[in-house]
Parts: structure tokens; C-alpha cells; sequence
């Protein structure tokens, strides 16, 4: 018998996505659907969409809390977060971010990383950089925790980026090719490819043995992730070029949420409008 005061919230007969459902979908071919979710309501609506994976996102300190960049978020607001989104999943895997220097140290990410998980239902975290997180990743990896590294465009290092920039062009795109093995050798789970040349995305996602999702990253990856206010045309503003707003031609929240599921499961979404060359 469901006890929950917020029935329409469960799918109670939906298996659950797993770390080896990811592989497994990387191995076979199939596209892995991702979107952002702060609350339970939208990730109630994620689940019925069949998204395979929710990231709540430092990306709130923008869209929920109103701040120009991810910077002011704190461990106290992703933990809450992520605790009132994973009351409304059911079936997709949970992703949380570890905010601005929660992770400095690789004490500092284990301690980030027990509190989302522990009190913030997250079933692995994310986290930005390159090289210097390898250490971290194995010190995670080593202890049980999930861990997806993030790398291209890492937004909480705007100031020191200088702004919203495509990375990995010219020599850059050695590094991050170099950076993607690494950081999977030393116990990532997943990756994550921000604003790169498509080719340089195709090329990262070819040479990985874990699941590689893009954001601006080019239609080969092995999933796309965007951010649920994107899709639903809430965020004010000029627009990423990779953003596509499915409210257009869609009746409900919901249409619009299993429309973007389909083209990203179809290989439609994203098309060469929202690529990087």
C-alpha cells in the first residue's frame, strides 16, 4: 500500500537506473537522457519523462537562487537540494554537485561527497578540473563513492576563465584528451564534457570505457544533459547555443520533458545548431 502523502509523485513499478545500466548503455548504443532537477516536483516530472539521469546542479545559484555565477553556492544548499529532489525519483539516478571549493582537498570532497550522499540521497557526486582532481577521484573512488568528473567548461572557475568560454580548441584539445584518461584511470565513473568542439567531444567519448556526457559537447557523446529551465523556456536572458526550448510546439511541462527524452534517445537532439566547431 503507498503511504506517501504525494502519491502522484511514485512510479513504484519502475526498475531503477544503476552505475552498470550506464555502462551497459554506453556498450549498446543507447543514449543516455540527463536533466537538472532541484526540487521534487520537477523531478517527479523528469521520472515520468524517463530521464536516466537527474544532476542537481550548482547551476541552482543561477537558476533557482537568482546569482550570476555558481560561486555562492553552498554544501548547506546542495545538500538540501538534492534531499527534496531524491524525494520525487523513483527510477532515474541521482548526481549531485559539489559546490565552490567544497572540494579543495581530497578530505575536504570526502566529507562534501558523505554529506550529499548521506543527507542529500545522492547516489554519486560531480565535481570540476582536470588533472589536479585525479588525486581526489582515486582518494573517493578508493572509499565507495561514485564520482563523475567534469571537464571543458568548468563554470565555477568563470573569474579565473575570464567568462563562459568553448574550450579545448588547438593545443587545448590534447590536454583535455590527456585529462579524460587520467581522471577515468584514476576511478571516474563518468564523465562530464562541457562547451568543446563537437570532434573534440567524438573523440573523448571514442576513447573512454565509462559512459561520457555533453553539454555543448557535440552529438557524439554518449548522453546530453541540459538544464530543466533551459528546456522549458524559464530562464531569462540570451541563450548557450546549445540550449533547445522544448515548450515550443509542446501542451504541457510533461510533452515537453518526454520530447526532449526522445530526440536525445533518437540522436536528434542535439543537432548542428547547438555545436561547437
Amino acid at each position: 500500500m503507498n503511504t506517501s502523502p504525494y502519491p502522484h509523485l511514485q512510479q513504484r513499478d519502475a526498475k531503477p537506473v544503476t552505475i552498470s545500466d550506464l555502462a551497459r548503455m554506453k556498450a549498446e548504443g543507447e543514449k543516455i537522457a540527463c536533466l537538472t532537477a532541484y526540487d521534487a516536483s520537477f523531478a517527479a516530472l523528469e521520472d515520468r519523462a524517463g530521464v536516466d539521469v537527474v544532476l542537481v546542479g550548482d547551476s541552482l545559484g543561477m537558476v533557482v537562487q537568482g546569482a550570476s555565477t555558481t560561486v555562492p553556492v553552498t554544501v548547506d544548499d546542495m545538500v538540501y537540494h538534492s534531499r527534496i529532489t531524491a524525494a520525487g525519483l523513483d527510477r532515474a539516478f541521482l548526481m549531485t554537485d559539489l559546490p565552490f571549493l567544497s572540494y579543495a582537498t581530497k578530505h575536504d570532497a570526502l566529507e562534501t561527497s558523505r554529506r550529499l550522499m548521506g543527507e542529500g540521497g545522492a547516489q554519486m557526486v560531480k565535481f570540476e578540473g582536470g588533472e589536479i582532481q585525479a588525486n581526489t577521484i582515486e582518494h573517493l573512488s578508493m572509499r565507495g563513492v561514485p564520482v563523475c568528473a567534469h571537464i571543458g567548461l568548468q563554470p565555477q572557475l568563470v573569474h579565473k576563465m575570464g567568462g563562459f568560454k568553448v574550450q579545448g580548441r588547438g593545443d587545448a584539445a590534447e590536454t583535455m584528451i590527456r585529462d579524460a584518461k587520467l581522471l577515468e584511470e584514476s576511478g571516474a565513473d563518468m564523465i562530464l564534457l562541457e562547451c568543446v568542439p563537437s570532434a573534440l567531444g567524438a573523440e573523448i567519448t571514442a576513447n573512454a570505457n565509462v559512459p561520457v556526457i555533453g553539454i555543448g559537447a557535440g552529438p557524439d557523446t554518449d548522453g546530453q544533459i541540459l538544464v530543466i529551465y533551459d528546456i522549458l523556456g524559464l530562464s531569462p536572458g540570451r541563450k548557450p547555443r546549445f540550449v533547445k526550448n522544448y515548450m515550443d510546439g509542446a501542451g504541457t511541462l510533461d510533452e515537453a520533458a518526454t520530447n526532449y527524452v526522445a530526440e536525445v534517445k533518437n540522436g536528434s537532439y542535439p543537432g548542428a545548431e547547438h555545436a561547437f566547431s
